[in-house]
């Protein structure tokens, strides 16, 4: 298999398996619990808590665990909505991953007003079509991701701060964290959401930067973990799992990053080559790791029918929307960007990661190529043929 996924998940790195397992077996004990065993795996978890927080230099105060980014994003909206009820508008971008835009959508059904952010048609955001104004207050929550998901294209958190300074600000930053440097000071954020499973770390597992100062109230109940944020026994061979695949992302960052950019820029370079046509969607400024295309002529084209012929010749990747009822949609991100709805629909997303190799790179276009050509070739009209017939 050509696993080119890696938006979407990535492979478990052996070490941090190898870091895992004795949590797993001989170190079992609850972190909660007072006697020895407890009290071990109780260090495990501030252990980690102290490592994740000096990756993206937080406080380990300021980070708690949840079961993943998903958890995470409900947590800070759901909160600050239902909870706690100190949020009256929440805003956020049009290219949210769907975590953060089904949750602002149930908020509002319940009476929250939801402003929706406008991106370029590189899939950035539009600071200057946005009335900061109007939204900076207090009981505003702010929520633009630090970098898509589909496209990998960069977002301004940092300069939304600085437009919108009395408000509460949250950036999902799971797909970057690990990949590209930041710091959640220099960003100016109140919350931050970042994962495992994006990172070589085992899914299941994520965790939620809170600024200091900031009040949030418990969105899990049942427990006093977490320092009574969240209820629930710690996973400690997740955590555990986590922290070594954020120390080792953020110490392997340089190379890692050179590996995937330069895989990237190999696979654009095959793309424009070898399929014409198309349209890439990925801007100049993104992560290292994703290639969107699109085609112009998609609407000759089966976009699902591309993935499952993929699929069938060993290559793993997606389109980057999701799938409802069997039927592909249209991917909201590239809708959001302007793009017609048949490209939305048949558009491929890659994802390289650090293991990724060059030869797959050129199997993986190759035989995409070969897929595209005979649709274009089965799609020409009747007339065509007839033409040639005679």
């Amino acid at each position: 298999m050509i696993y080119l996924d890696n938006a979407a998940t990535t492979r478990l790195d052996p070490a941090v398996l190898e870091a895992m397992l004795p949590w797993l077996q001989e170190d079992f004990g609850n972190a909660s619990a007072q006697y020895a065993l407890g009290r071990k795996a109780r260090v495990a978890v501030e252990d980690a808590r102290s490592q994740i927080a000096r990756c993206i230099g937080a406080e380990p105060a300021e980070v708690f665990f949840t079961s993943g980014g998903t958890e995470a994003n409900n947590t800070v909206i759901k909160s600050l909505a239902w909870q706690s009820r100190s949020v009256r508008t929440i805003a956020c971008t049009t290219i949210e991953h769907h975590a953060v835009l089904h949750p602002a959508e149930a908020v509002a059904r319940a009476g929250i007003e939801l402003v929706l952010l406008p991106v370029d048609e590189s899939g950035v955001l539009r600071l200057d079509a946005v009335e900061w104004e109007r939204l900076n207050r207090p009981d505003v929550l702010v929520s633009v991701m630090h970098a898509n998901n589909e496209t990998g294209a960069l977002q301004p958190v940092a300069a939304v701060r600085s437009l919108v300074p009395r408000a509460l600000l949250h950036t999902d930053a799971v797909q970057s964290f690990g990949k590209v440097p930041f710091d959640v000071r220099e960003l100016g954020v109140d919350f931050m959401t970042i994962s495992a499973h994006k990172i070589h770390g085992p899914k299941g597992i994520g965790a939620l930067y809170v600024r200091r100062g900031v009040k949030l109230e418990p969105y899990m109940h049942g427990g006093g973990q977490e320092r009574g944020r969240r209820g629930g026994t710690e996973a400690v061979a997740l955590i555990v799992g986590f922290a070594e695949a954020a120390r080792r992302a953020i110490a392997e960052m340089e190379g890692r990053r050179a590996t995937m950019q330069h895989l990237r820029d190999m696979l654009i370079a095959q793309l424009q080559a070898q399929i014409p046509q198309i349209r890439i969607n990925t801007p100049a400024d993104a992560l290292p790791n994703i290639v969107n295309i699109s085609f112009l002529d998609a609407e000759r084209l089966d976009g699902e029918a591309i993935l499952q012929l993929l699929d069938m010749h060993g290559v793993a990747c997606s389109n980057g929307s999701a799938c409802t009822s069997g039927s592909m949609q249209p991917s909201h991100v590239l809708k959001a960007m302007g793009r017609p709805e048949a490209e939305a629909r048949a558009a491929v997303r890659f994802s390289v990661s650090k293991d990724t190799t060059e030869e797959e790179i050129l199997q993986a276009v190759e035989i995409l190529a070969a897929i595209v050509a005979q649709m274009r070739e089965a799609a020409q009209p009747a007339s065509i043929f007839a033409a040639r017939t005679v």
